[in-house]
């Protein structure tokens, strides 16, 4: 008997500690996900009833001074008091999202239910008209002196107010059910209706009803452990109903992001306190003493544990969240994500290509130059002797000549007082041409190279090669991304936007979800700009949906895409400095950067080279004047509107 009380001891004080994590794990999940949301936020004060009782469990259970143990039974009524209104309130807002809002009525009873818990946790605090601390014996708790409590003259009332408000809140909740029609919302909204008894049987003092002191009795812990794994059970089961409302990304990605929460945070923190708990209570493992122990215990169940997520986690998600076809899909664009490097990334890439080159061939300067077109663009070079962009420009023509007519026992060509070798694209858009040149200091006036310097520059050329054809890929790529994420991201954001509020109209006004938030009209802005000759980013903008392009509308043929260019071109017009164009003068440098960068579609080393500007300079100067170009717009979007 007595062995029994103490091994349910410590699984009671671990499966405390456990809701502890979990609750106070989803609440803050699902705040920070979902904040605007009303589902979100009265599911947190739910989750914050339950917190915040169980804190006072877990402090009880380190065994604190009477006078402690008397506070914490007390402050364990925050939560226990405010439980029942926080259910309802949770019922009203789940009703609400089924298209029926209060109209004021349920509204009211909230409040009054706040009122009333708030009237249950002072009596519980100041007085003993609710609650009576009872000092408990010993020989009672198996242990030393503790403190119990038993019923007041006004726990019959808060009995009755708690059943009639869980009752009512389950009533809510089942018209929720029963107004939902699609089968998804309804068997999730029946998920919640099981679980929301869960905050309620887990917090009620069932140990007033029973006696003061039954929870330290062989039956009470069996009975309480019993209670917590099942409120352990029903938090995880609560969590996943309650993280779609609100939600702007699908189902699946929903599921994917609460498993992988669940399982690297509240569950890593419940193993990592559990091996805390046992390893202590036990005398001697391994012969070393339970609490020397710990420390190495705990680090191991963590990284084993995280060790076996990395394992299961994707055979979890095929089973469960992903079919076999949708889970391919996903491994394509997780694989796109590992892969894809940043231009910086690829420059030092083809960087220490061309540093390899010159020590193995033992010369002092190398670079590497990419065909644009007609152009030929320097994209990088290492040593002291790299040639100008306009030189190579100037020679484009015979350098691609160069590189298509070569002999094969050649790699390198001579010119001027460089080597070049051709680099060839792979890609079936290159067709096997030349995308660019690896050009090599010249030793002398032939080219001397041995076969396996021969051998080796034509491994380091087809390495650059692979680089700079990655590199025209990947700026296909972000080309495409820039214009279609602020898309992608702005819908989420509408779908967030929605409230469940009477009197609010569920059709915006043309284009004001998007003026609402100058942050996501900048960046339609800079999708638009990037994509002016062409893309997403123009053609599937917001800013299609404003006032000025719809009245440009007229004078463009009725097409929306032409209207949002020449509106973009008249908002670049007024920032055209006055008088005479001088390019390199500071006031025209904004103007001249929207002008060459987008109007005339020039690349920002050639445009940077144009007005004398160093490459970061350039880009600090382009985002002030997209900025500037956002606040040109928005003036006009006022002014049309006014």
């Amino acid at each position: 008997m007595d062995f029994l009380v103490l091994l349910l001891d410590p699984i009671n004080e671990t499966l405390a500690t456990a809701i502890v994590i979990l609750a106070s794990s989803i609440l803050l999940y699902n705040v920070t996900r979902n904040l605007r949301n009303r589902v979100a936020r009265t599911s947190a004060v739910v989750l914050g009833c339950v917190t915040v009782t169980y804190i006072g469990d877990v402090f009880i259970s380190l065994e604190p001074g009477i006078a402690a143990h008397e506070a914490a039974l007390r402050f364990q009524w925050i939560g226990i008091a405010f439980v029942p209104a926080a259910l309802f309130h949770l019922s009203d807002a789940l009703l609400a999202t089924t298209g029926l809002p209060s109209r004021g009525r349920r509204r009211r009873i909230a409040r009054m239910l706040y009122a009333i818990s708030t009237a249950f946790l002072f009596a519980a605090i100041f007085t003993n008209v609710l609650i009576e601390p009872v000092v408990l014996s010993p020989a009672i708790t198996h242990n030393n002196v503790a403190v119990g409590i038993r019923a007041g003259l006004l726990f019959p009332v808060y009995v009755a107010y708690f059943l009639v408000a869980l009752v009512v809140a389950l009533i809510n909740v089942q018209r929720a059910r029963q107004r939902c029609l699609a089968r998804s919302t309804r068997r999730r909204m029946g998920y919640l209706q099981f679980a929301l008894v869960t905050p309620a049987v887990g917090l009620f003092p069932f140990s007033i009803v029973l006696g003061a002191g039954t929870e330290y009795t062989l039956v009470g812990l069996i009975l309480v452990n019993l209670a917590n794994f099942g409120v352990v059970l029903m938090l995880l089961f609560l969590a996943y109903p309650l993280s779609f409302f609100g939600s702007s990304i699908p189902d699946r990605a929903v599921k994917t992001e609460l498993l992988r929460f669940v399982l690297r945070g509240p569950i890593t923190g419940m193993l990592a306190l559990g091996t805390y708990i046992f390893t202590n209570a036990t005398s001697q493992i391994f012969g070393l003493q339970g609490e020397q122990f710990t420390p190495f215990a705990i680090v191991a169940i963590i990284l084993l544990w995280q060790w076996l997520i990395a394992i299961i986690l994707p055979y979890l998600e095929r089973r469960l969240v992903y079919g076999d076809e949708e889970f391919d899909q996903l491994a394509k664009l997780q694989d796109l994500s590992e892969r894809l490097l940043t231009e910086s990334d690829l420059v030092q890439l083809i960087d220490a290509i061309l540093s390899s080159v010159c020590d193995y061939l033992r010369v002092d300067t190398a670079f590497v130059a990419a065909f644009n077109e007609n152009n030929l663009e320097l994209v990088t070079a290492v040593g002291p002797n790299v040639p100008e962009n306009a030189t190579l420009s100037e020679d484009a023509a015979q350098i691609r000549q160069l590189s298509a007519g070569g002999e094969i026992d050649t790699p390198a060509h001579p010119w001027q007082s460089y080597w070049l070798v051709p680099l060839t694209g792979q890609r079936r858009a290159n067709g096997g041409s030349a995308i660019g040149a690896l050009g090599i200091q010249a030793r002398g006036a032939t080219i001397d190279l041995s076969e396996d310097e021969q051998t080796v520059l034509e491994v380091f050329a087809r390495r650059a090669a692979q680089a700079l054809e990655d590199m025209a890929l990947q700026n296909e790529i972000y080309a495409a991304l820039e214009g279609l994420l602020p898309q992608i991201h702005l819908n989420r954001r509408s779908a967030v936007d929605i409230e469940y509020r009477p009197g609010r109209t569920l059709v915006p006004q043309l284009g004001s979800d998007l003026t609402e938030d100058r942050n996501q009209f900048n960046d339609q802005v800079r999708a638009a700009l990037r994509h002016y000759w062409g893309g997403p980013g123009l053609t599937k903008s917001r800013l299609l949906e404003l006032c000025v392009v719809q009245s440009a509308l007229e004078a463009n043929d009725s097409n929306a895409t032409n209207a949002l260019r020449a509106v973009l071109v008249d908002a670049i017009e007024m920032l055209r400095p006055e008088g005479e164009r001088r390019p390199l003068n500071p006031e025209w440098t904004l103007y001249s950067i929207l002008e060459l960068r987008y109007l005339k579609g020039l690349k920002v080393r050639e445009a940077a080279h144009r007005l004398a500007l160093s490459e970061p300079d350039f880009y600090r100067k382009q985002r002030l004047a997209i900025d500037m170009i956002a606040d040109v717009l928005w003036e006009m979007e006022r002014t049309c509107r006014s």
